[in-house]
């Protein structure tokens, strides 16, 4: 006893070193994505300082009279040439949300699993975001208006114009996906 307490003073080993690392990398590309069946949006960011740069951004719309197999097949097309030009390294996807309407959960999950399919292919990382979790981190407040978040997409960007919805929904996971991972954090983001 009486050597553990007059020996030399050692400072603490930090228990939660591993987990309390900045995860982002200065040059990363990221893709965000905001799957559905009518208008899947996505928004490619890359991380650097002062604050992120836009690549690209748009939304792969299918019009209501196409069936839902010609969709899902142009939902993965488009992507694939997404991620052909821009070459990001991870995506970020909307995590699932509470639907009423069984059909429309259904459909959305086809369009999500074609989009995912897709961006696991190119073997990139793939993480999901809670879209409360998104507006919470873009805006401060978890039930915020799909105007006040693109607002917030476009000042965070410096974009002359207001994204279009669903692309402004993909970038604002690809932005919230990097101020989570650009700081101190104590849990890791859910990969899918």
């Amino acid at each position: 006893m009486k050597s553990r307490l007059g020996g030399a003073r050692r400072s603490p080993s930090p228990i939660l070193a591993p987990a309390l690392t900045v995860r982002v990398r200065t040059r990363e590309i990221l893709l965000g994505l905001d799957p559905s069946l009518r208008g899947t949006g996505y928004g490619i960011i890359r991380c650097a300082n002062p604050c992120p740069q836009l690549l690209a951004q748009g939304t792969i719309s299918c019009p209501a009279a196409w069936p839902h197999s010609r969709c899902l097949a142009q939902i993965a097309t488009a992507l694939r040439e997404v991620l052909k030009v821009h070459h990001p390294t991870v995506c970020v996807v909307e995590g699932l949300f509470y639907a009423q309407n069984l059909k429309t959960a259904l459909v959305m999950g086809e369009a999500r699993g074609a989009a995912l399919a897709t961006v696991a292919e190119a073997g990139l990382e793939i993480y999901e975001l809670a879209p409360r979790k998104v507006k919470q981190a873009i805006v401060g407040y978890g039930a915020a208006q799909k105007l006040a978040v693109a607002r917030m997409v476009q000042r965070m960007l410096r974009l002359s114009e207001v994204p279009a919805p669903d692309a402004a929904d993909a970038l604002a996971l690809a932005l919230a996906h990097a101020q989570d991972n650009g700081r101190f954090t104590l849990s890791a983001p859910k990969r899918v």
